[in-house]
């Protein structure tokens, strides 16, 4: 029998060298264990008085062998030395099982090492462990989840992933299974409670839920709980608030929905604005209960919630303190900050003692947390005195950036800290609903930070529908459950890893390519955001109104560029898909062709919908082409939708929509527009770099080219009439190279204009002029610029960026040198950023440097310049937060309200833009919409010649992508010009 090796555990390339604690074996090594054989079949053994989970985890790992073999495993719940088997999966809770106990007082097994702790268990191979059992792999839990785990860690072992039914993850069939164990001793988890939160879920998993799983009850309920609280207990999470939105059924209005989560030992909790787990949304009836109003109805919102208390009070419960207003808006009260401060203080502490009343403990011994989402961070800020045990929350801004963490006097709170991160969001500037894009490498700088910030009680992931956010989930329940086995580098690599352990390693190599350039042009931007339009902008026009997007159709190709990378992995991710064998289409259907080829469809869609409009206004024959291509992108988008939901003869029916949320309208078609066409053929010129049509000049020009990079720039002959045009293309100079020389066209031709370098003369203003004329007599002329001095040479310049066409570029991979200390070191963060590779300036928890010391970590890029006199440098960072609002003393003409990095050329003036922005701030919008926040700082070059941009470290953990030296001659782009260094 071929088996291949499966290992079940965290792995991270150089990180953990620790033993796989199960292994699948081929059933002939000394220390195989045969779960299924040709001879014998092992039993489950169990209490049947251990926790309701260990019987439903021990059910499921029957129905997962199953699965694999078709093998039913038989199930026993008798008393040791009762059963009578050679080969047993023994699994119990450590005092709570009668086999695990037993076995420990025999010394058959050592429990000391993990006996009280949260969530820890244990598995090895034990002989003879009682009269009548030969061999056993013996399963012991700290407590009723980590038994759970264990025994669940073998099911992945045998092939079944914790995403079997979410994503269709693929099982292998064979007729026998066996596993070699090492003893194994977990760790405990890095945070306490690890969860998500679904959240705006009317547009995919209500309606799905409503029109095809749960048709019966037309809504949520306690089948979908119940497959929400499998996919976490197997992914050793054990946190959830559920669904609160009006549309869908809130959780504790259906009881069972309680006894379900508890049979999976979720912990159950609720979002930032429901008060000890009361949904305001959907449960609060005005006609009953009167107005959601703390101030004017303090009773009644008490009684309603102390009732909840009550009957949650026998669960297990991480227990929400808050006072939001109905639908996550702010509470209606008096705009005094004092004022809202007082009856915020009043309304926890009085949600604090009917916990206390209820549940019968102390109230330090009960889970609650505080989460300062939007204004209920301002009010916190007045001073409020929020109790010590208590976790506060920390959210991210909901574009991924965390807001605020733990002070260093909050560090010291017993509560500790958590965070509450969106992989999905419904709000200000814009959603980000359809498709999760966030980047990985981003995920973990920020909750890398927030949990060395003392963020390690609570992680809470807004997952949106579930759907579309599987990696998200997987990834972020990951790191919450071992943080340590993470570093940048597995960040970037962890999808293609959480892929090839569902699929298999035949096309590894193209996963990671794939997964590198989609998460590169979505950092650049989200698909939902190339509408390119702001939601709830006025109140006369709330929706979004789409507009031409800021990539550039003309200068540095930018739109070009992404087109045809998004079609080459677009190309890649279709040709896998019709290679790979049919039971692993759905699965990969769903968790990266459908992403992958979505995204390139949409960006088709609107940036040719842009060209389109622009064509119409030169008149090209082309621009019906483009509107062709534009609704065919539109259609197929509708057909790839269609199809996910038609997998597997309609299982997820109803879940994918590209139509999320009330507000948005990046998926419509985009307006387009014909072209008043000649009635016969008429010559049309545009050259690269020609972005402004009219009043500019009266002359077509090509960019100079450059000795020092040696590139081509195009010029587009193009029709404006209805037949065909006929043209010919002459050169003043022989130095001047042609891609094509003449043509005939119905649309257009693009002739690629290169030069001779060996024939070009020596100059600052080489000038010569490319012809183009059609055969009815017109005639254009585009003007060549050659910048091809004699010194210096080439070879001087080798390892500079340098100049081109008023411009320097740099990349932030690219420094030449970079100066650092013991507590700053310079970190290469791969797959972020701009241009594929950020740099973070130490570590984000380390001190704020002093950007004017002499010896201040820094980061120094060499320059060559033509010019002299004022230049603008404009820098690309992360749009971080400050870590905290008191950092203590910001020291003398200093300030600790926002961020600070240094940037200055030479030995000139420290300048110190900041990464940090207020939220909902016209610079916040523009940052996160784009990830990057590009500061302009004007400085002074004295002379021409080499010079070095000194990037300074202020606050520890400002991200840089790029930096641009403006001489006068950047043009409008989106991500600026690239790296002005010759190619390697």
């Amino acid at each position: 029998m071929k088996n291949k090796i499966l290992l079940l555990g965290l792995f991270c390339c150089g990180l953990i060298s620790a033993k796989a604690q199960v292994l699948l074996d081929k059933g002939t090594g000394k220390n195989s264990f045969p779960i299924v054989s040709s001879s014998t079949n092992a039993v489950v053994c169990f209490d049947g008085k251990d926790a309701t989970v260990v019987r439903k985890s021990a059910s499921l790992f029957v129905d997962d062998v199953r699965r694999v073999t078709g093998q039913e495993l038989k199930m026993d719940e008798s008393k040791p030395g009762k059963v009578s088997a050679r080969y047993a999966i023994i699994a119990g809770t450590i005092g709570e099982s009668g086999w695990i106990d037993v076995l420990a007082s025999r010394n058959k097994i050592d429990t000391a090492a993990i006996a009280g702790s949260w969530e820890r268990y244990m598995i090895e191979v034990v002989n003879n462990p009682v009269p009548g059992i030969k061999k056993a792999i013996v399963v012991a839990g700290s407590d009723r989840r980590g038994t759970a785990y264990g025994l669940l860690s073998i099911s992945k072992a045998i092939g079944v992933s914790p995403w079997y039914w979410w994503a269709d993850a693929p099982i292998k069939q064979q007729k026998q299974v066996s596993v070699k164990v090492d003893k194994f001793i977990s760790k405990t988890p890095s945070v306490k409670f690890r969860g998500v939160f679904i959240n705006d879920e009317d547009w995919g998993l209500y309606r799905w839920s409503k029109r095809n799983f749960e048709k019966e009850r037309g809504n949520f309920g306690p089948r979908t709980y119940a497959k929400v609280c499998e996919l976490l207990l197997r992914l050793q999470a054990n946190y959830l608030c559920p669904a609160m939105h009006d549309a869908s059924m809130a959780f504790h209005r259906i009881p069972e929905n309680r006894l379900v989560a508890d049979s999976f030992a979720i912990v159950m909790g609720s979002s930032h604005c429901e008060p000890l787990l009361f949904n305001t949304a959907s449960e609060w009836k005005r006609d009953k209960m009167g107005e959601w109003d703390y101030i004017n109805n303090k009773d009644g919102v008490n009684k309603v919630l102390k009732s909840r208390v009550d009957e949650c009070a026998p669960f297990e419960n991480v227990y929400t303190l808050a006072l939001r207003g109905l639908h996550d808006r702010a509470m209606n009260a008096s705009n005094n900050m004092s004022d809202r401060k007082e009856m915020l203080q009043e309304a926890l502490m009085a949600q604090r003692q009917m916990l206390v009343d209820a549940i019968g403990k102390r109230a330090e011994d009960i889970p609650q947390a505080f989460t300062p989402y939007k204004e209920v961070l301002d009010v916190y800020d007045q001073g409020l005195e929020l109790p010590d045990d208590v976790t506060i929350i920390w959210p991210d801004d909901n574009y991924g950036y965390m807001k605020r963490l733990s002070s260093p006097k909050e560090q010291k709170r017993s509560g500790r800290s958590g965070v509450y991160y969106h992989s999905s969001y419904l709000g200000k500037p814009h959603d980000h609903l359809w498709m999760n894009t966030t980047s990985p490498t981003l995920m973990y700088e920020e909750l890398r930070k927030a949990y060395d910030l003392t963020a390690d009680r609570i992680w809470l992931l807004n997952a949106g529908d579930i759907k579309s956010c599987e990696f998200a989930v997987d990834y972020f329940l990951t790191m919450a459950f071992d943080i340590d086995s993470f570093n940048f580098e597995r960040a970037a690599n962890y999808r293609t890893e959480w892929l090839c352990g569902m699929l298999g390693n035949d096309y590894r190599n193209e996963y990671q390519d794939v997964i590198n350039s989609f998460y590169k042009l979505a950092f650049a931007r989200k698909p939902e955001f190339m509408g390119w339009g702001y939601q709830w902008a006025t109140d006369k026009h709330g929706r979004e109104r789409n507009t031409d997007t800021d990539f550039s159709l003309v200068n540095y190709r930018e739109v070009d560029t992404r087109l045809a990378e998004y079609r080459r992995i677009g190309n890649v991710a279709e040709k896998i898909l019709k290679a790979l064998p049919e039971d692993k289409k759905a699965c990969y259907y769903q968790l990266l062709y459908y992403p992958v080829k979505g995204c390139e469809l949409l960006n088709r869609m609107v940036l040719n919908g842009q060209r389109n409009r622009w064509y119409s206004i030169q008149q090209r024959a082309t621009t019906a082409e483009l509107e062709k291509m534009t609704k065919a992108c539109y259609d197929s988008l509708e057909v790839i939708t269609k199809g996910y939901n038609s997998l597997l003869g309609g299982k997820w029916d109803h879940v994918m929509t590209m139509k999320q949320g009330f507000a948005a309208a990046y998926f419509e078609l985009p307006a387009l527009r014909k072209a008043n066409l000649a009635p016969t053929a008429s010559l049309g010129i545009l050259a690269e770099g020609e972005d402004i049509l009219k009043g500019q000049k009266s002359f077509h020009s090509l960019p100079s080219f450059n000795t020092y990079f040696r590139q081509s720039y195009y010029v587009d002959v193009f029709n404006k009439g209805t037949t065909p045009l006929k043209w010919k293309a002459s050169v003043s100079d022989n130095w001047i190279l042609l891609s094509q020389k003449a043509g005939e066209t119905a649309t257009e031709n693009r002739i690629e204009v290169s030069i001779d370098w060996a024939k070009v003369p020596t100059g600052d203003k080489v000038f010569g002029i490319l012809e183009i004329a059609s055969d009815r007599g017109e005639k254009e002329n585009v003007y060549i610029s050659v910048f091809h001095p004699s010194s210096p040479s080439l070879a001087e310049m080798d390892t500079l960026f340098v100049e081109h066409n008023g411009y320097v570029s740099i990349d932030a991979a690219g420094f030449h040198r970079k100066v650092e200390n013991k507590a700053i070191q310079m970190r290469t963060i791969p797959n972020l950023g701009i241009e594929n590779t950020a740099i973070q300036l130490g570590d984000p928890t380390a001190a704020p440097q002093r950007t004017a010391g002499r010896s201040t970590p820094r980061l120094e890029y060499d320059f060559y310049t033509f010019e002299q006199g004022s230049v603008d440098v404009y820098t690309y960072v992360l749009p971080t937060f400050t870590l905290s609002k008191d950092r203590g003393y910001a020291g003398h003409e200093a300030t600790n309200v926002e961020t600070k990095y240094g940037v200055c050329i030479d030995e000139g003036p420290v300048m110190n833009p900041s990464t940090s922005s207020f939220e909902y701030a016209q610079i916040w919008y523009e940052s996160v919409l784009k990830n990057c926040r590009i500061n302009k700082t004007t400085l002074h070059i004295d002379k021409p010649g080499k010079h070095t941009v000194k990037i300074i470290c202020g606050d520890a953990g400002t991200v840089l992508q790029k930096i641009v030296l403006d001489f006068g001659g950047m043009k409008r782009s989106y991500l600026g010009p690239q790296p002005t260094r010759q190619a390697k």
